[in-house]
């Protein structure tokens, strides 16, 4: 094909895994499930009478769904392109594939394709669902057409800014938090310019936003178009998101396929010496002469190189004292993820920087905590800089905890720790210390945002300990839960997959049960039986991601109740019931993460998959 074998061998191969068909299946089971729910949660709160309700309910239903399938869709490319690339990087198997005939273009835009084409039948699979929104009227084909062009735009895009990092970055962490951060910074961003009033090059900044966001421009394409269409001459909208998102594509393969080599040199430079030894052997002396000549040329080389001086400095340095616990030593004193962690804390800072300023015109307008927005969702108006925040920060540390797993056994170095005297209780909690030794800034800040909202007004002291205990469980949950994943899935991209995408799927579970229940409002406490299949689904999900590797009564009552907990606090929540919130959310993600805990020191072996083996005499 002329794509490149890359993409040919994925797109043979793929057909014959089960797991392209029982993803797509579930997918289009969870979009179908989702539009029975909203049906009953209407049935239940309102009087259907004539075909105008009908159609209200599928307008308001499809303008649910988009948002939902590009929220599912930036995800699945940004992190299965990051994590393929990142992968073959960990597997030191990248120089091999560069060592090959294969083009950078093949290399780069091949392994871009391929890691997208789940994702594009995926997409393509759901399409029939949308078609009978249709059916229910107040939806066209147009506006399935784009919301759906829409949506490829921004898996193109999302899939090149993961791949592209990972070409640039040597470690996963960096790779899957630079890509976070991104994706985050991007929306803040664009969020941010749809709040001016200004106009640009003849354009009002809500048509620039709408122009470089995905969300904004899923939502101008769910509406109704009543201009008759764009010309090629003068794009708005949808129109003009689809021709910027796919030139940013166009611009990051290109960078990526013009710089994979410069990038990625490993094993080249520690051969420059003897290199120029053997040529300046080859040009001066007879080619038959010991190889002990040219290792001494080499050596002299070496040492007239400015690094041996530096080597020379480090070896009269006194060593340093390792603590009893060398695994928390390793993670705190060392540069384990390496130095470019520091870009991370950067790009978060500016994160921090922009929602902090949106939290502070929130509060001197005097709207913090006022509920309502143009969404018609109850959610306080300081939550909109707050939770992006909050999300990002738990993806972070999610990733990292994770990565220090799949790291060392993509590493080799996992077999030689768990050979060592050390005791379950020093690497996990070593690990964990680690964790949040290195995400100080992605735990801190978000307390410290929380701190200043009390501060201004915005909370009473009450809601703030609720709050600040709150966060804290969750960020024990979101760590637990990588250390865990890390240590019973041999892939690492089934282990960042189950891990990244549970607390993605947390999040987008509780802003769709949100969303439905406003959108078709009605009384609240009965709102349990339209969501139970939803809440059942995710049920087994979370059981089947965490615990049927190792089987565990904890983590099997732990996943049941989990949905129903978090059902229970949102309901909360929407009524207003603060306290009820705090308990259920603590208590609930306080015992997951101890059942996630509890078989990793006990069980140890049995944790990381070695249960079957046994000594021999």
């Amino acid at each position: 094909m002329l794509i490149g074998p890359v993409f040919t061998r994925e797109a043979v191969t793929s057909p014959r895994r089960p797991k392209l068909y029982v993803y797509r299946t579930l997918y289009v089971t969870a979009l179908f499930i989702l539009m029975c729910t909203a049906w009953l949660v209407l049935a239940g709160a309102q009087l259907i009478r004539n075909t105008g309700d009908l159609a209200r309910f599928g307008a308001i239903l499809f303008q649910i769904l988009a948002p939902i399938q590009l929220a599912l869709v930036v995800f699945f490319s940004a992190l299965l392109a990051a994590s393929a690339v990142s992968q073959e990087k960990d597997r030191r198997t990248l120089v091999l594939l560069m060592l090959t005939r294969l083009t950078n273009c093949e290399l780069v835009v091949g392994k871009l394709l391929a890691s997208l084409l789940n994702v594009a039948v995926m997409v393509v699979a759901g399409l029939p669902v949308f078609m009978l929104v249709v059916l229910f009227g107040g939806v066209s084909f147009g506006q399935v057409g784009r919301v759906f062009g829409v949506t490829m735009a921004t898996a193109l895009a999302a899939g090149s800014l993961g791949s592209t990092l990972a070409l640039w970055r040597e470690k996963t962490f960096q790779t899957l938090a630079m890509t976070a951060l991104a994706i985050v910074l991007w929306l803040a961003v664009c969020e941010d310019l749809f709040a001016q009033n200004a106009v640009w090059f003849g354009r009002s900044a809500q048509q620039w936003a709408v122009g470089l966001s995905p969300f904004r421009a899923v939502i101008a394409a769910a509406r109704p178009d009543f201009g008759g269409g764009e010309s090629l001459l003068n794009l708005n909208g949808a129109a003009l998101f689809v021709v910027i998102a796919l030139s940013v594509a166009a611009f990051l393969n290109v960078l990526a396929v013009v710089m994979v080599r410069v990038w990625n040199q490993g094993g080249v430079r520690p051969r420059l010496a003897e290199d120029k030894a053997e040529s300046i052997w080859g040009e001066n002396h007879d080619q038959t002469q010991g190889a002990s000549d040219v290792a001494a040329v080499a050596e002299t080389a070496r040492a007239g190189h400015v690094d041996s001086g530096l080597r020379g400095a480090k070896s009269r340095l006194p060593s340093r004292q390792v603590w009893d616990n060398p695994i928390l030593w390793r993670e705190m004193k060392t540069w384990a993820y390496g130095r470019k962690v520091l870009v991370i804390h950067a790009v978060y800072l500016v994160l921090f920087a922009l929602a902090a300023a949106g939290l502070y015109a929130s509060i001197a307008s005097g709207a913090a905590t006022t509920r309502g927005d143009e969404l018609g969702t109850v959610m306080p108006v300081a939550a909109k800089s707050l939770a992006p925040f909050f999300l990002v920060s738990l993806v972070v540390i999610n990733a990292l905890a994770v990565t220090c797993i799949t790291t060392e056994r993509d590493g080799l170095s996992l077999d030689l720790l768990l050979v060592t005297d050390l005791s379950p209780r020093e690497f996990l909690f070593g690990k964990l210390g680690g964790v949040f030794w290195i995400t100080r800034l992605m735990v801190g800040l978000p307390l410290l945002m929380c701190g200043y909202l009390w501060w201004a007004g915005g909370l009473t002291t009450e809601n703030l300990a609720y709050l600040v205990c709150g966060l804290i469980v969750m960020d024990l949950y979101v760590a637990m839960l990588g250390l865990h994943c890390g240590m019973i899935y041999a892939s690492s991209r089934s282990a960042i997959a189950v891990s990244m995408g549970s607390v993605f799927f947390l999040f987008l579970g509780v802003v769709t049960c949100i969303l439905m229940m406003i959108s078709f409002s009605g009384s609240f406490q009965v709102q349990l039986a339209p969501f139970l299949a939803f809440i059942l689904g995710g049920s087994v999900g979370l059981y089947v991601s965490l615990g049927v590797r190792n089987p565990s009564p904890a983590i099997a009552a732990a996943s049941l109740l989990l949905p129903f907990a978090t059902f229970y606090a949102i309901t909360s929540f929407l009524l207003n019931y603060t306290f009820a919130v705090f308990i259920v959310t603590v208590s609930t993600y306080g015992f997951t993460t101890a059942a996630m805990m509890m078989p990793a020191l006990g069980e140890f072996d049995i944790a990381m998959g070695r249960g079957g083996a046994e000594d021999v005499d």
